[in-house]
Parts: C-alpha cells; sequence; structure tokens
C-alpha cells in the first residue's frame, strides 16, 4: 500500500523525469530562497561555554517547476521527510554551531508541502547549540547580543539567493520564553554577504537577540555578602584595642569569607584575560576588610609602644607620696594600679586621662627636680584611641563612596 502511495506521488510529481541533484533554474539566475523562523525556547545561556541552545522552527520557501502537477482544485500537497531525500531542498547549516539536530519524536519532524505551481514550503524542527562571542567586562551587569547565522553550505550567492521571506516579520518567537538570568529584550534579523577566499561570497541570514542579566540574584548571593562582611568588619573599631581575642578573629574571620566569595564566583564564570564589573566589587571590598586587620596591627603596635614609654616613665619618676603640687596623682596611685587598672571596665576618657597624668606627673617632677633633659619625654603621648575613632568615619564613608560611583557606572 505505501509502495503504491509513493509510486503514484512520485508520477504526479514527475520525479523520474528530472535530475535533482541540480538546482532549479541550474545555467540561469540565483534562485531565490525566502526563509522564515519561528522560535519555540531559548533553552540555555552560558557563560562558560560561551554558547546558548534554541529549538525553532526553520522554514523554506522556493519554486520549483519541475515538481509543478495538474490540479482542478488548486490544493497543495504535504509530504513527510520519505519526499525530501528524492528532491531538490536548500542545504542551510547553521555557522559557528556546536551541535544540532533535527527532532525525531515520534517520527522526523519535517515537512514538505508542494504547490500546482511548483512552489515548495519546507519546514523541519531544530535544536541548535551555537556560539555566542560574550562580553563579561560588565557582568553581572551586562547585556549581551548573540546571534544564530544561517547560509548555503555549497551555493554562492551566484546559485541561491538567501533572504527573509517578510524581513523583520520572518521571525516570530513564543511569548512564552523566558530565561532565569536573563531578560529577553529583542529578536530581530539582519542579512549579509559572508566572503570565503576559496569558494566565494554567500548570503548569511542572522536571529539576533538582545539579553538583559537579572541582577537580584547576584545581588543575593555575592553582592548582599561582601557588602555585609565589609560592615562586620567595621565592628573592630568599636572592641577595646587590648581585647586581642576578640579582634583578631573577628578580622581572620571576614578576610577568609571573603575570599571564599571571590572563589565562588570565579569557579562559575570561564576564565577570561579582563576584569568584571564584579571582580572590581569583591576585590575593593577584600582590600577593606584586609585594611581593618591592618588598621588593628597597627594601633596594637602604637599601644605597644606607649606601654613602654609609660614603664620608662614609672621607672624614673622619684617617690610622689608627699608631694602636693598642682594636677599631682594622688598618694594612692601607684605602679600596681597603672598595670592593674587598664583600660578594661572602664570608659574610654579615663583611660586617656589617666595616660595624660602619666606624662604630666613626668614633666612636673623635671620641673621639682630641675632636669633639662626630660624634653624627650614630654611628647610621648600617643592617642591610640584616636586612630579606632579616625577608622569609624573614615572606613565606612570611604567605602559609601565606591559604592556610589561604583553604581552610577554599571547600572
Amino acid at each position: 500500500m505505501t509502495k503504491a502511495w509513493g509510486t503514484k506521488t512520485e508520477q504526479l510529481l514527475r520525479i523520474d523525469d528530472h535530475d535533482f541533484t541540480m538546482r532549479p533554474g541550474f545555467g540561469g539566475p540565483a534562485v531565490p530562497v525566502g526563509v522564515d523562523v519561528q522560535v519555540e525556547s531559548l533553552d540555555a545561556i552560558s557563560e562558560v561555554d560561551m554558547d546558548f541552545t534554541m529549538t525553532l522552527y526553520l522554514r523554506h520557501y522556493w519554486k520549483d517547476e519541475r515538481l509543478s502537477f495538474r490540479s482542478n482544485n488548486n490544493q497543495s500537497m504535504t509530504f513527510d521527510s520519505r519526499l525530501v531525500k528524492k528532491i531538490w531542498v536548500p542545504d542551510m547549516f547553521f555557522v559557528h554551531s556546536k551541535k544540532s539536530f533535527t527532532h525525531d519524536t515520534t517520527t522526523d519532524n519535517v515537512m514538505l508541502r508542494v504547490y500546482p505551481d511548483g512552489k515548495v514550503l519546507y519546514s523541519l524542527r531544530v535544536t541548535v547549540t551555537a556560539m555566542c562571542s560574550m562580553d563579561l567586562s560588565r557582568f553581572p551587569l551586562d547585556t549581551q547580543t548573540c546571534s544564530l547565522e544561517i547560509e548555503s553550505y555549497a551555493y554562492t550567492d551566484d546559485d541561491l539567493m538567501l533572504y527573509w521571506k517578510e524581513g523583520n516579520r520572518s521571525l516570530n518567537t513564543d511569548e512564552r520564553i523566558s530565561l532565569s538570568q536573563f531578560l529577553i529584550q529583542e529578536f530581530h534579523t539582519t542579512t549579509r554577504l559572508a566572503f570565503y577566499s576559496s569558494t566565494g561570497w554567500y548570503n548569511r541570514l542572522y536571529i539576533n537577540f538582545t539579553l538583559r542579566r537579572h541582577i537580584f540574584f547576584f545581588l543575593l548571593q555575592t553582592y548582599f555578602p561582601a557588602t555585609l562582611m565589609v560592615m562586620l568588619s567595621w565592628v573592630s573599631f568599636w572592641i577595646d584595642r587590648r581585647a586581642v581575642p576578640a579582634r583578631v578573629p573577628l578580622g581572620i574571620t571576614t578576610v577568609l569569607t571573603m575570599s571564599t566569595i571571590i572563589t565562588g564566583v570565579n569557579a562559575s564564570m570561564p576564565r577570561v584575560s579582563y576584569i568584571k564589573a564584579v571582580d572590581i566589587y569583591l576585590w575593593v571590598s577584600f582590600v577593606f576588610v584586609f585594611l581593618s586587620v591592618i588598621e588593628y596591627a597597627a594601633v596594637n603596635y602604637l599601644s605597644t609602644l606607649q606601654e613602654r614609654k609609660e614603664r620608662k616613665l614609672r621607672e624614673r619618676l622619684p617617690c610622689t607620696c608627699g608631694l602636693a603640687h598642682p594636677g599631682m596623682m594622688s598618694a594612692s596611685y601607684s605602679e600596681v594600679d597603672a598595670n592593674t587598672t587598664g583600660n578594661y571596665g572602664m570608659p574610654e576618657e579615663n583611660g586617656m586621662k589617666r595616660e595624660r597624668m602619666l606624662v604630666q606627673l613626668a614633666m612636673e617632677s623635671d620641673q621639682v627636680t630641675g632636669h633639662v633633659g626630660s624634653s624627650t619625654y614630654n611628647n610621648a603621648w600617643i592617642d591610640t584611641h584616636a586612630i579606632d575613632k579616625y577608622s569609624r568615619v573614615i572606613f565606612p564613608g570611604s567605602y559609601i563612596l565606591f559604592n556610589i560611583i561604583y553604581w552610577s557606572i554599571y547600572s
């Protein structure tokens, strides 16, 4: 039954009377082949592989008078893939494609429609993975433009004129197409000529689409955690400078966390040779966290120098038990008090006042004893509290300024 149907079809279309290995109108002008595309889905965009996957209906329109037939009602005939192998069809391929295939479930997704005057519609459902050269310098605040390119493999523009059948209206998209990371802003078509030095000029059709990346995911996963780590590093500025077990682990924890965030972001990205927008933000945040650790190292070092100078002052001070000089410390103040009172449990102002009293005591003692060379101790006071005070303003202010500049440039 099938064989009889095939024989009748071939007789009606006179398949055996023509050589379909040759294009229509061989030796004459180029055969025009119109194309239109229905995009079914945009399945995946990969920054690592620099490619995208698209499923589409690709339709070709041309006229082959060898397939014309008599029809009383002027109706077309529709065939499946079995007839496609016996006639001439355009040899389209996808430029820069990595892999592609024609769907075959439950049968080959191919349709051939022939009209009485020889006009032909050839449609097939294809999934193609093609290259997309992405510029990630503004990632993740970037907009990408990708293209799917269609071209004849064998026929130059002298033999086959490839064109969009209805211009920009030849490209239709499903309204339900959506991507998790991107907003599809625009689809449009273009046509250009491609030149190959060994074979000549070819018509090439472009399906261009513009994608804008959703930023909210990266705000939650990257920017907010990095910002919180920087803010957490500022907490050490309000902790007593002698609380080493509190400030050191806090600084190290924030540095290691920032390193983990940077490593996690780069693991999911291609190894490009330029700096991305997210790299700038993360590395500047890392520098702020690192500087907060360096700030405490400076405070701790200066505090150690201050304690050494205080110890030298106490060693050279005479007994002050009987002195009633104005501004002198009371007889109850002793070396044991200086070592034990410290700053723990005391307001910061009291600690500063105590240190000033030590230096004042040395100065007044020099005035009583007449020592002239004691001026080297007059400037022994180093206000290590001021470093933390200035850091409480400079660090947040600088980071806020950086954020204003960053988001004004990249947003």
